[in-house]
């Protein structure tokens, strides 16, 4: 062995041993002088230094790290992700006439026979139970017969009433055409001893000339019988005359006191035709009134009784239970025959037949104000395998689409609001997506996930809003900030105060 392999072991070997111990901090003025570049050019390299060499692998691992680094920022400043926001409900019936419905019964009674079976189809207006009525006023099975009765006989009294009021009422215009002939006739009594009363003035006053006449023509016999020029004869005839003219002058005063007496009693005789008159048809409008007056309340009997008619064939027909729209009988509710049910109790849980179903889903306050009426949203049905991927729909796998109908204007009371999600029909007829399943499979009340998709930003956006907890975005104009708009315009407003 020569002696540059001596060296070259034991150099080795105090490499060896110095590299076991501990690190030992030289100062600067002990440290080993660098070596010399020809000895870094020698072939052989010693294994300390080997020791601490970096490996090749590494350099290629940082190589793929930084490659892998620069793609994932360039995912994440260019690879779109649609935001969305996620709710749970279950399925739903828009029109509220075909909604699962329960059958009550309306009446206290007891059921008697049942005409359907749990899952039988029916038809509306089809005959589901037949029940037996509880209450003692319904209990006569001759009732409407015994009402009916009785409703022709205050027919028949409403009639008769009606006929005597008819005959009252010509009695008036009876009464009413003697009234008129019968006043001109004691007008024209009257008319007639005025006219006496005329003529006996006019005799009174020829009787007191006859008499005035008669007692100078007494005179002058007198005077000549006095002379012996006339007889006693001629004396006695003038005194006949003047007699007869004084009593001319009283029946002529007698037929004017009788003229006027008769003038009155023509006026008495007016005022009692008028009087009487009057009185009679006073009395018959009395009795006119009194058979309207029964007629009135005949009427009221009658229409009293045809609402207790109403009523009982009402009653009747409750007694029998009709299905009140096509549909499937889902449950019977009451064991059998003979149970007795209360007004109201349910007896049967029809579900009808529809193909109008939506989604009803609940999401939280947070997120209410950012859903609009007619965002997009996919849809996942229980029992329905689908692979969904939030940010990407298009490879969604297994989902149905929809579109947003309706937002509640209030919440719950849970701070959560309801969203009723409709099939997107545009897309469905276009041919874009699948239609929903019919409602022979997907049931109303089944569970349902949906997300309702907002607007399209860059994955790296996303991920640091969620680390960050930010809510998504949406465009300004679709909250209603626009120029236009009463939020807009308070929204400009408040940025200027």
């Amino acid at each position: 062995m020569d002696l540059t392999e001596t060296d070259n072991s034991e150099a080795v070997k105090a490499d060896t041993v110095i590299s076991a111990q501990a690190p030992i901090e030289l100062p600067p003025l002990l440290s080993p002088p660098p070596l010399p570049k020809r000895m870094k050019r020698l072939p052989h390299r010693y294994k300390s230094l080997q020791a601490v060499e970096s490996s090749r692998g590494y350099l290629l691992l940082a190589l793929v790290l930084t490659v892998f680094l620069l793609a994932l920022a360039g995912i994440l400043a260019f690879v779109p992700w649609q935001q969305s926001i996620s709710g749970i409900g279950k399925i739903m019936i828009v029109s509220p006439m075909e909604r699962p419905q329960s059958i009550e019964a309306q009446i206290p009674a007891r059921l008697q026979s049942w005409h359907v079976r749990d899952g039988q189809y029916v038809k509306k207006g089809q005959l589901i139970a037949d029940l037996i009525d509880l209450d003692s006023k319904f209990l006569d099975p001759k009732q409407i017969q015994q009402l009916e009765a009785q409703k022709q006989a205050l027919i028949g009294r409403r009639s008769a009433a009606q006929a005597r009021a008819q005959a009252l009422q010509r009695q008036v215009g009876s009464l009413k055409l003697s009234q008129g002939a019968a006043i001109p006739s004691t007008r024209e009594r009257s008319a007639q001893a005025h006219d006496r009363i005329e003529a006996a003035k006019q005799a009174i006053e020829a009787a007191k000339q006859n008499a005035l006449t008669t007692e100078l023509n007494l005179q002058r016999l007198r005077e000549l019988f006095d002379k012996g020029v006339r007889s006693k004869r001629d004396f006695e005839l003038a005194q006949l005359d003047h007699t007869r003219a004084l009593t001319d002058v009283q029946r002529a005063i007698a037929a004017l006191d009788i003229a006027l007496r008769d003038k009155t009693v023509a006026i008495f005789d007016q005022d009692k035709v008028v009087a009487d008159t009057e009185a009679a048809m006073s009395g018959i409008s009395a009795a006119i009134a009194s058979a309207g007056e029964t007629v009135e309340t005949t009427t009221a009997e009658i229409c009293k009784l045809d609402i207790d008619l109403q009523n009982l064939r009402r009653r009747m027909e409750q007694r029998k239970v009709f299905a009140p729209c096509d549909g499937r009988i889902v449950r019977l509710m009451c064991v059998g025959a003979g149970e007795t049910v209360d007004a109201g109790t349910v007896l049967a849980v029809l579900a009808p037949q529809t193909e109008d179903l939506a989604a009803e889903l609940t999401i939280s306050d947070n997120d209410a104000p950012l859903v609009s009426v007619g965002r997009p949203v996919r849809l996942q049905f229980a029992g329905w395998p689908a692979l969904q991927f939030a940010g990407w729909p298009s490879i969604a796998v297994g989902t149905f689409g929809g579109k947003v109908a309706v937002i509640d204007a209030s919440d719950d009371g849970k701070s959560c609001y309801r969203v009723i999600v409709k099939p997107d029909l545009d897309l469905i007829a276009s041919g874009r997506d699948e239609p929903w399943p019919s409602s022979k499979f997907l049931r109303p009340g089944a569970e349902a996930s949906g997300w309702i998709m907002l607007d399209t930003v860059p994955l790296g956006f996303e991920l640091w809003r969620q680390f960050n907890s930010f809510p998504p975005t949406v465009k300004p104009e679709e909250l209603g900030l626009h120029k236009g708009s009463d939020v807009g315009k308070s929204e400009s407003k408040r940025k200027s105060k």
